[in-house]
Protein backbone atom coordinates (compact mmCIF):
# COMPACT_ATOMS: atom_id res chain seq x y z
CA UNK A 1 0.00 0.00 0.00
CA UNK A 2 1.40 3.30 -0.63
CA UNK A 3 2.54 5.98 1.81
CA UNK A 4 -0.26 9.14 2.22
CA UNK A 5 0.58 12.68 1.35
CA UNK A 6 3.38 14.10 3.27
CA UNK A 7 2.65 16.79 5.61
CA UNK A 8 4.05 20.29 6.74
CA UNK A 9 5.58 20.27 10.39
CA UNK A 10 7.52 22.57 12.34
CA UNK A 11 10.54 20.74 13.03
CA UNK A 12 13.40 21.62 15.53
CA UNK A 13 17.49 20.40 14.34
CA UNK A 14 19.70 21.69 17.27
CA UNK A 15 23.37 21.35 16.96
CA UNK A 16 26.38 22.55 19.15
CA UNK A 17 28.50 25.77 18.28
CA UNK A 18 31.38 27.11 19.64
CA UNK A 19 31.39 31.25 19.48
CA UNK A 20 34.12 33.48 19.34
CA UNK A 21 35.18 35.59 22.80
CA UNK A 22 33.12 37.88 21.53
CA UNK A 23 29.85 36.45 20.37
CA UNK A 24 30.43 34.54 23.90
CA UNK A 25 30.43 38.08 25.79
CA UNK A 26 26.99 39.57 23.29
CA UNK A 27 25.41 36.02 24.09
CA UNK A 28 25.85 36.33 27.51
CA UNK A 29 24.86 40.12 27.47
CA UNK A 30 21.37 39.09 25.87
CA UNK A 31 20.68 36.16 28.20
CA UNK A 32 20.67 38.31 31.13
CA UNK A 33 18.46 40.85 29.44
CA UNK A 34 15.95 38.48 28.54
CA UNK A 35 15.93 37.47 31.98
CA UNK A 36 15.54 40.76 33.12
CA UNK A 37 12.33 41.88 30.74
CA UNK A 38 10.86 38.93 31.92
CA UNK A 39 11.20 38.97 34.97
CA UNK A 40 10.71 42.91 35.33
CA UNK A 41 7.54 42.17 32.68
CA UNK A 42 5.80 39.29 35.11
CA UNK A 43 6.08 41.58 37.64
CA UNK A 44 4.51 44.21 36.61
CA UNK A 45 1.49 42.08 35.39
CA UNK A 46 1.49 40.49 39.10
CA UNK A 47 1.31 43.75 40.58
CA UNK A 48 -1.27 44.73 37.99
CA UNK A 49 -3.58 41.16 38.25
CA UNK A 50 -3.17 40.97 42.23
CA UNK A 51 -3.83 44.86 43.41
CA UNK A 52 -6.40 45.66 40.64
CA UNK A 53 -7.43 42.10 38.93
CA UNK A 54 -6.32 43.68 35.44
CA UNK A 55 -4.59 41.51 33.12
CA UNK A 56 -1.72 43.40 31.12
CA UNK A 57 -1.77 42.34 27.41
CA UNK A 58 1.41 41.84 25.31
CA UNK A 59 1.13 45.08 23.43
CA UNK A 60 0.66 46.75 27.16
CA UNK A 61 3.94 45.10 28.08
CA UNK A 62 5.95 45.78 24.70
CA UNK A 63 4.83 49.61 25.37
CA UNK A 64 6.52 49.46 29.02
CA UNK A 65 9.47 47.64 27.32
CA UNK A 66 9.82 50.80 25.01
CA UNK A 67 9.52 52.70 28.33
CA UNK A 68 12.27 51.12 30.28
CA UNK A 69 15.09 51.74 27.10
CA UNK A 70 14.25 55.45 27.36
CA UNK A 71 15.55 55.27 31.10
CA UNK A 72 19.01 56.04 32.33
CA UNK A 73 18.66 52.86 34.79
CA UNK A 74 18.02 50.15 31.86
CA UNK A 75 19.53 52.13 28.62
CA UNK A 76 21.69 49.23 28.62
CA UNK A 77 18.80 47.05 27.11
CA UNK A 78 19.55 49.10 23.41
CA UNK A 79 23.05 47.55 23.16
CA UNK A 80 21.17 43.93 22.73
CA UNK A 81 18.85 42.65 19.82
CA UNK A 82 15.49 43.53 20.74
CA UNK A 83 14.25 40.48 18.57
CA UNK A 84 14.91 38.11 21.74
CA UNK A 85 13.60 40.95 24.59
CA UNK A 86 10.14 40.57 22.54
CA UNK A 87 10.08 36.86 22.45
CA UNK A 88 10.58 36.68 26.19
CA UNK A 89 7.25 39.43 26.10
CA UNK A 90 5.75 36.54 23.81
CA UNK A 91 6.78 33.51 26.04
CA UNK A 92 5.46 35.10 29.33
CA UNK A 93 1.87 35.82 27.37
CA UNK A 94 1.84 32.11 26.91
CA UNK A 95 2.56 31.50 30.17
CA UNK A 96 -0.80 33.63 31.22
CA UNK A 97 -2.37 32.50 28.58
CA UNK A 98 -2.37 29.07 29.52
CA UNK A 99 -2.75 29.99 33.11
CA UNK A 100 -5.89 31.50 33.05
CA UNK A 101 -7.01 28.36 30.91
CA UNK A 102 -6.07 25.97 33.24
CA UNK A 103 -3.24 24.18 31.64
CA UNK A 104 -0.22 25.19 33.59
CA UNK A 105 0.29 27.03 36.95
CA UNK A 106 1.16 30.51 37.23
CA UNK A 107 4.52 31.71 35.37
CA UNK A 108 7.63 31.73 37.75
CA UNK A 109 10.01 34.00 37.70
CA UNK A 110 13.97 33.41 35.64
CA UNK A 111 16.74 32.39 38.01
CA UNK A 112 19.88 33.25 36.81
CA UNK A 113 21.55 30.14 38.61
CA UNK A 114 18.74 27.47 38.02
CA UNK A 115 16.91 29.33 34.77
CA UNK A 116 17.96 27.74 31.35
CA UNK A 117 20.47 31.18 29.66
CA UNK A 118 18.40 30.98 26.37
CA UNK A 119 17.60 33.77 23.66
CA UNK A 120 14.89 33.32 20.80
CA UNK A 121 15.53 35.31 17.44
CA UNK A 122 12.66 35.45 14.94
CA UNK A 123 13.12 36.01 11.04
CA UNK A 124 14.25 39.60 11.71
CA UNK A 125 16.79 39.01 13.80
CA UNK A 126 19.08 36.60 12.27
CA UNK A 127 20.32 36.28 8.88
CA UNK A 128 20.82 32.55 7.25
CA UNK A 129 22.49 32.25 3.76
CA UNK A 130 24.28 29.74 2.13
CA UNK A 131 23.97 27.30 5.00
CA UNK A 132 25.59 30.24 6.95
CA UNK A 133 24.05 31.69 10.43
CA UNK A 134 24.76 35.52 11.49
CA UNK A 135 23.03 36.73 14.77
CA UNK A 136 21.63 40.33 15.28
CA UNK A 137 24.68 42.77 16.38
CA UNK A 138 27.26 40.22 15.59
CA UNK A 139 29.42 40.46 13.01
CA UNK A 140 30.57 36.85 12.11
CA UNK A 141 28.23 33.65 11.32
CA UNK A 142 28.51 31.00 14.25
CA UNK A 143 31.10 27.94 13.96
CA UNK A 144 28.24 25.49 14.14
CA UNK A 145 28.93 21.87 13.98
CA UNK A 146 26.35 20.65 11.64
CA UNK A 147 26.26 16.69 12.71
CA UNK A 148 23.22 16.02 10.86
CA UNK A 149 22.19 17.93 7.81
CA UNK A 150 18.99 20.75 7.95
CA UNK A 151 16.56 19.17 5.13
CA UNK A 152 17.19 20.41 1.71
CA UNK A 153 16.05 23.67 0.75
CA UNK A 154 14.64 24.85 4.11
CA UNK A 155 14.44 28.18 5.69
CA UNK A 156 15.15 28.81 9.42
CA UNK A 157 11.68 30.47 11.09
CA UNK A 158 13.46 30.86 14.21
CA UNK A 159 16.73 30.20 16.12
CA UNK A 160 16.99 29.26 19.97
CA UNK A 161 20.70 30.38 21.07
CA UNK A 162 21.43 28.24 24.37
CA UNK A 163 23.87 27.50 27.09
CA UNK A 164 23.61 24.66 29.54
CA UNK A 165 25.35 24.55 33.25
CA UNK A 166 28.04 22.01 31.62
CA UNK A 167 29.27 25.78 29.80
CA UNK A 168 27.98 24.32 26.26
CA UNK A 169 26.27 26.50 23.81
CA UNK A 170 23.56 25.29 21.02
CA UNK A 171 22.14 26.85 18.52
CA UNK A 172 18.05 25.75 17.88
CA UNK A 173 17.03 25.84 14.26
CA UNK A 174 13.23 25.94 13.66
CA UNK A 175 11.93 24.61 10.14
CA UNK A 176 8.92 24.02 8.16
CA UNK A 177 9.62 19.96 6.91
CA UNK A 178 7.69 17.87 4.86
CA UNK A 179 7.52 14.12 5.98
CA UNK A 180 5.53 11.65 4.54
CA UNK A 181 3.69 9.08 7.29
CA UNK A 182 5.37 5.45 6.88
CA UNK A 183 3.15 2.77 5.22
CA UNK A 184 0.19 1.59 7.15
CA UNK A 185 1.28 -1.30 9.75
CA UNK A 186 -1.26 -4.41 10.92
CA UNK A 187 0.22 -4.04 14.50
CA UNK A 188 -0.67 -2.72 17.87
CA UNK A 189 1.19 -2.41 20.75
CA UNK A 190 0.50 -1.91 24.70
CA UNK A 191 3.04 -0.84 26.72
CA UNK A 192 3.86 -1.04 30.23
CA UNK A 193 5.94 1.43 32.26
CA UNK A 194 7.98 -0.20 34.40
CA UNK A 195 10.82 0.15 36.77
CA UNK A 196 12.95 -3.28 36.85
CA UNK A 197 12.04 -2.53 32.91
CA UNK A 198 11.82 0.27 31.20
CA UNK A 199 9.42 -0.37 29.31
CA UNK A 200 7.07 -3.43 28.70
CA UNK A 201 5.34 -4.54 25.46
CA UNK A 202 2.28 -6.50 25.28
CA UNK A 203 3.77 -9.20 23.17
CA UNK A 204 6.15 -10.44 26.01
CA UNK A 205 9.27 -8.29 25.39
CA UNK A 206 10.91 -6.15 28.17
CA UNK A 207 13.28 -2.92 27.40
CA UNK A 208 15.84 -2.97 30.29
CA UNK A 209 15.98 0.74 31.88
CA UNK A 210 19.47 1.52 31.04
CA UNK A 211 19.79 3.59 34.42
CA UNK A 212 22.19 6.06 32.90
CA UNK A 213 21.94 7.84 36.54
CA UNK A 214 23.15 5.12 38.30
CA UNK A 215 25.65 3.85 35.70
CA UNK A 216 27.25 7.21 36.25
CA UNK A 217 26.12 7.61 40.63
CA UNK A 218 29.45 7.07 41.50
CA UNK A 219 31.62 9.61 39.39
CA UNK A 220 28.34 11.58 39.91
CA UNK A 221 29.08 11.48 43.81
CA UNK A 222 32.61 11.89 43.71
CA UNK A 223 32.00 15.56 41.68
CA UNK A 224 29.67 16.04 44.23
CA UNK A 225 31.42 15.52 46.85
CA UNK A 226 34.24 17.71 45.69
CA UNK A 227 31.90 20.53 45.04
CA UNK A 228 31.04 20.16 48.79
CA UNK A 229 34.29 20.76 50.03
CA UNK A 230 34.64 24.08 48.01
CA UNK A 231 34.20 27.26 49.54
CA UNK A 232 31.08 29.03 48.70
CA UNK A 233 31.67 31.76 46.26
CA UNK A 234 35.08 30.71 45.36
CA UNK A 235 36.62 29.90 41.48
CA UNK A 236 37.51 26.38 43.05
CA UNK A 237 34.23 25.94 43.12
CA UNK A 238 32.77 27.31 40.27
CA UNK A 239 34.96 24.77 38.47
CA UNK A 240 33.81 22.19 40.44
CA UNK A 241 29.90 22.90 39.81
CA UNK A 242 30.49 22.71 36.01
CA UNK A 243 32.15 19.07 36.26
CA UNK A 244 28.99 18.22 38.15
CA UNK A 245 26.46 19.82 35.22
CA UNK A 246 28.86 17.92 33.37
CA UNK A 247 28.28 14.90 34.60
CA UNK A 248 24.64 15.19 34.31
CA UNK A 249 24.56 16.23 30.98
CA UNK A 250 26.18 13.11 30.06
CA UNK A 251 23.81 11.08 31.96
CA UNK A 252 20.76 13.28 29.79
CA UNK A 253 21.99 12.98 27.04
CA UNK A 254 22.60 9.29 26.81
CA UNK A 255 18.84 8.77 28.18
CA UNK A 256 17.47 10.82 25.53
CA UNK A 257 19.45 9.23 23.27
CA UNK A 258 17.63 6.00 24.23
CA UNK A 259 14.53 6.98 24.38
CA UNK A 260 14.49 8.56 20.91
CA UNK A 261 15.70 4.72 19.54
CA UNK A 262 13.11 3.17 21.72
CA UNK A 263 10.01 6.27 20.35
CA UNK A 264 11.24 5.40 17.01
CA UNK A 265 10.79 1.60 16.92
CA UNK A 266 7.77 1.83 18.91
CA UNK A 267 6.24 4.28 15.84
CA UNK A 268 7.96 2.16 13.43
CA UNK A 269 6.74 -1.14 13.47
CA UNK A 270 2.75 -0.58 15.39
CA UNK A 271 -0.13 1.75 13.61
CA UNK A 272 -0.83 1.68 17.44
CA UNK A 273 0.68 2.56 20.47
CA UNK A 274 -1.32 2.26 23.93
CA UNK A 275 0.10 3.92 27.44
CA UNK A 276 -1.28 4.62 29.98
CA UNK A 277 -2.23 8.08 31.65
CA UNK A 278 1.07 7.78 34.47
CA UNK A 279 1.11 10.96 36.82
CA UNK A 280 4.99 11.10 37.47
CA UNK A 281 4.89 13.79 39.22
CA UNK A 282 2.71 11.70 41.71
CA UNK A 283 4.61 8.79 41.78
CA UNK A 284 8.19 10.72 42.30
CA UNK A 285 6.57 11.77 45.32
CA UNK A 286 7.25 8.04 46.74
CA UNK A 287 10.66 8.46 47.72
CA UNK A 288 11.79 4.54 47.34
CA UNK A 289 10.81 4.61 43.84
CA UNK A 290 11.95 8.61 42.56
CA UNK A 291 15.41 7.83 41.38
CA UNK A 292 14.51 5.24 39.62
CA UNK A 293 11.03 6.85 37.72
CA UNK A 294 12.89 9.61 37.48
CA UNK A 295 16.30 7.99 35.52
CA UNK A 296 13.40 6.23 33.15
CA UNK A 297 12.00 9.41 32.35
CA UNK A 298 8.89 8.26 31.46
CA UNK A 299 7.18 11.63 30.86
CA UNK A 300 9.58 12.61 27.72
CA UNK A 301 8.91 8.87 25.88
CA UNK A 302 5.31 9.84 26.29
CA UNK A 303 6.02 13.29 24.59
CA UNK A 304 8.14 11.56 21.76
CA UNK A 305 5.68 8.83 21.23
CA UNK A 306 3.28 11.99 20.97
CA UNK A 307 4.54 13.69 18.24
CA UNK A 308 6.32 11.15 16.40
CA UNK A 309 2.94 9.12 15.80
CA UNK A 310 1.58 12.69 14.69
CA UNK A 311 4.24 12.81 12.17
CA UNK A 312 4.34 9.52 10.67
CA UNK A 313 0.68 8.68 10.46
CA UNK A 314 0.61 6.78 13.57
CA UNK A 315 -2.27 6.07 16.52
CA UNK A 316 -1.40 7.25 20.08
CA UNK A 317 -4.13 5.75 22.43
CA UNK A 318 -3.79 6.95 26.50
CA UNK A 319 -5.61 4.34 28.41
CA UNK A 320 -7.36 6.32 31.82
CA UNK A 321 -4.44 6.62 35.10
CA UNK A 322 -7.30 4.85 37.07
CA UNK A 323 -7.65 2.22 35.03
CA UNK A 324 -6.24 -1.41 37.36
CA UNK A 325 -4.18 -2.69 34.50
CA UNK A 326 -1.66 -4.91 36.92
CA UNK A 327 -4.74 -6.42 39.01
CA UNK A 328 -6.82 -7.29 35.82
CA UNK A 329 -6.57 -10.59 34.43
CA UNK A 330 -6.04 -10.42 30.86
CA UNK A 331 -7.56 -14.28 30.23
CA UNK A 332 -10.49 -14.26 32.14
CA UNK A 333 -10.71 -10.76 33.25
CA UNK A 334 -11.10 -11.18 36.58
CA UNK A 335 -10.15 -8.36 39.28
CA UNK A 336 -7.91 -9.06 41.84
CA UNK A 337 -8.12 -7.47 45.35
CA UNK A 338 -4.56 -6.33 45.85
CA UNK A 339 -1.29 -6.51 43.79
CA UNK A 340 1.59 -5.40 46.03
CA UNK A 341 5.09 -3.37 43.70
CA UNK A 342 7.09 -6.80 45.20
CA UNK A 343 4.53 -9.25 43.73
CA UNK A 344 6.12 -10.31 39.88
CA UNK A 345 4.61 -12.88 39.16
CA UNK A 346 1.22 -14.23 40.25
CA UNK A 347 -1.58 -16.65 39.03
CA UNK A 348 -5.00 -15.89 38.47
CA UNK A 349 -8.00 -18.62 39.95
CA UNK A 350 -8.60 -19.08 36.35
CA UNK A 351 -5.25 -21.09 36.22
CA UNK A 352 -3.84 -18.79 34.46
CA UNK A 353 0.32 -17.98 35.34
CA UNK A 354 1.40 -13.84 34.70
CA UNK A 355 3.78 -11.79 34.51
CA UNK A 356 2.97 -8.86 36.28
CA UNK A 357 4.30 -6.25 33.39
CA UNK A 358 3.32 -8.39 30.37
CA UNK A 359 0.01 -8.64 32.11
CA UNK A 360 -0.27 -5.13 32.59
CA UNK A 361 1.08 -4.57 29.02
CA UNK A 362 -1.57 -6.84 27.52
CA UNK A 363 -4.68 -5.00 29.55
CA UNK A 364 -3.70 -1.36 28.39
CA UNK A 365 -3.48 -3.12 24.48
CA UNK A 366 -7.26 -4.43 25.30
CA UNK A 367 -8.58 -1.18 27.21
CA UNK A 368 -6.90 0.91 24.37
CA UNK A 369 -8.23 -0.75 21.48
CA UNK A 370 -11.52 -0.99 23.08
CA UNK A 371 -11.74 2.85 23.25
CA UNK A 372 -11.17 3.41 19.43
Amino acid sequence: MMRGMAQAVKRAYKYRFYPTPGQAAELGRTFGCVRLVYNKALQERTRAYTLDGHRVSYEQSSAALTAWKQTEELGFLNEVSSVPLQQALRHLQAGFANFFAKRAKYPVFKSRKKSRASAEYTRSGFRWREGRLWLAKMDGPLDIVWSRPLPEGAEPSTVTVSKDAAGRWFVSILVEEKIRPLDPAGSAVGVDAGITALVTFSAGEKVANPRHERTDRRKLAKAQRALARKAKGSANRAKARITVARVYARIADRRRDHLHKLSTRLVRENQTVVIEDLTVRTMVKNHSLARAISDASWRELRSMLEYKTQWYGRELVVVDRWFPSSKLCSACGALQEAMPLNVRTWECACGAVHDRDVNAAKNILAAGLADK
